[in-house]
């Protein structure tokens, strides 16, 4: 029964508050009942002054009306800033009203795929500290993306833009299109007293889901926890932070300048995993460390667990050093580094995803990136440090084994416009994973892009795509070509150096 004073107080202080109220509303038509006894007393002898008395109460009514509006206003603004704990809510209990709350421009900065994709807890720290994200409630967050788009093909059925799996399930002949969503997202973020913050994302994607058939198959229209863990870490009082849970790997920047497309090297090394990491952010320098579970993981990730892929022991490792150099008013210089100990790049021949390793196939990457008033100019190199085992086909001997290769280059540029930014974008990246002459030797993309943002939400874009090669990781060096009795072709391989596709999109992300 704890509760029954505070309760009692509160009883008090409303009964006061009616009290008062009461007193202030008889104040308020006091002047009224006067003006009302003196219109009854003067009327038969003086119209003219009845008539100018009359006018003057209607002026009194209005301003008194207006003056009750323009209060309820201050009262609301008021409340919904937390500045007035003493003041009720416009309607509604205050607890029910200040449980959710929603700005667009923290969600599209939260879900954007395409701006510090394994840098969001940073950025909730940031946000939480400038008071953007605030206590006793939850930010909730949501992005849908839909596109259009018409594909061209010089090889039957091998379209090699990686927005969209590149199997025979997604696209058939030499000219595809679609009109399309291509991804719902659906954020939460709570701050949970002064240390604490707990974030999930929800993730709808039936153009990049691995389950089984076409992009309207059940399977591949499911809904999955993108991203989920608890942060611990208070940028106020100490620079260091920790996450445990599932999140990106600090492995490179994998960013990119491109409206919608990733860059290949994001496809090649964006890890994402369950894991634990601890992190230091403090004047331009950053500093992550993330125990990242065995097995393959959730996407470019994996090492093997008692020669096994069951994710049993936290036996991978992710490094990632950068600073960040303040050009004062023209900009800044953003230079990094990072080590991961469990590429994705470990399996035998045949290569299909998620199997075991015998071992572990470590990567390095190195990125920078440069911002010069409206100008962004990014790159970015990641290498494994071991050749990869699948890449030998014992069929094909002339090609052996090879490590695999990873880069981009992109440069934006922001036109600020009357009717909101525009940026230009161009970027060119390449995935190697075989020697000279492989069908499977590499696969490059380039983007030419534009975004108009109608709203700091809102982006409008619209890409010209141009992919040379194509060469899909799943049997990316042959063990999948059968022929018409059902028989294995060994020397034959879905990979194909000479394939060439070219891609025309529109689209648009709107966040909340």
């Amino acid at each position: 029964m704890s509760w029954a004073r505070p309760c009692r107080k509160r009883d008090e202080a409303s009964l006061g508050h009616t009290k008062g109220a009461r007193q202030v509303k008889l104040r308020a038509i006091a002047p009224g009942f006067a003006l009302a006894a003196t219109l009854l007393i003067v009327a038969p002898a003086h119209a003219d002054v009845l008539d100018s008395l009359m006018l003057r109460l209607d002026r009194l009514e209005e301003e008194n009306r207006q003056l009750r509006h323009e209060i309820e206003a201050l009262k609301a603004e008021m409340y919904e800033r937390g500045e007035a704990e003493s003041v009720d809510p416009p309607s509604g209990d205050r607890s029910s009203a200040r449980l959710l709350r929603i700005d667009s421009r923290t969600g599209y900065e939260l879900l954007d795929p395409t701006s510090r994709i394994n840098r969001k807890q940073r950025l909730l720290l940031e946000l939480r500290r400038d008071g953007t994200l605030l206590p006793d409630g939850v930010s909730v967050h949501g992005a849908v993306t839909a596109v259009g788009d018409y594909q061209t093909s010089n090889r039957d059925g091998k379209f090699g833009y990686l927005m969209r799996h590149p199997t025979a399930r997604n696209q058939v002949g030499n000219e595809v299109s679609e009109a399309a969503i291509h991804s719902v997202q659906l954020g939460f973020t709570a701050l949970l007293g002064d240390w604490i913050t707990g974030h999930a994302q929800i993730l709808y994607d039936p153009e990049q889901s691995f389950g089984s058939g076409t992009n309207t198959s059940i399977e591949r229209n499911q809904l999955q926890m993108r991203h989920a863990h608890i942060l611990i870490g208070n940028f106020d009082r100490l620079p260091v932070y920790a996450s445990l849970g599932k999140m990106p790997v600090p492995f490179g920047l994998t960013d990119t300048v491109n409206p919608f497309t990733a860059s290949t090297g994001w496809h090649a090394f964006g890890g994402l995993a369950n894991g634990a990491t601890l992190s230091y952010a403090k004047d331009g320098l950053s500093l992550s460390l993330m125990g990242v579970q065995g097995g393959a993981q959730f996407r470019a990730a994996n090492t093997p667990v008692e020669r096994t892929g069951v994710p049993s022991k936290l036996n991978n490792l992710a490094v990632d050093a950068s600073y960040e150099f303040g050009l004062g008013s023209r900009g800044t210089l953003l230079l990094g580094g990072s080590y991961l100990r469990g590429s994705a790049y470990c399996q035998d021949f045949p290569v299909q995803h998620y199997l075991p390793c015998r071992d572990n196939n470590p990567a390095f990457d190195l990125y920078a990136r440069l911002v010069a008033g409206e100008l962004t100019l990014k790159g970015e190199f990641a290498r494994t440090l071991d050749e990869w085992p699948g890449t030998f086909n014992p069929a094909i001997p002339q090609f052996p084994a090879s490590d695999v290769t990873s880069f981009d280059v992109g440069l934006k540029y922001r036109l600020d416009l009357d009717y909101g930014p525009l940026d230009l974008s161009a970027e060119f990246s390449r995935f190697v994973a075989g020697p000279d002459g492989a069908p499977w030797e590499r696969q490059d993309q380039i983007v030419l892009g534009t975004a108009w943002f109608a709203e700091p939400s809102v982006k409008l874009f619209t890409e010209y795509i141009h992919v040379d090669g194509f060469v899909p990781l799943n049997f990316i060096s042959g063990g999948s070509i059968r022929d018409d009795r059902g028989e294995l072709i060994p020397d034959r391989t879905i990979s194909e150096a000479a394939a060439r596709s070219d891609i025309f999109l529109v689209g648009v992300n709107a966040a909340f």
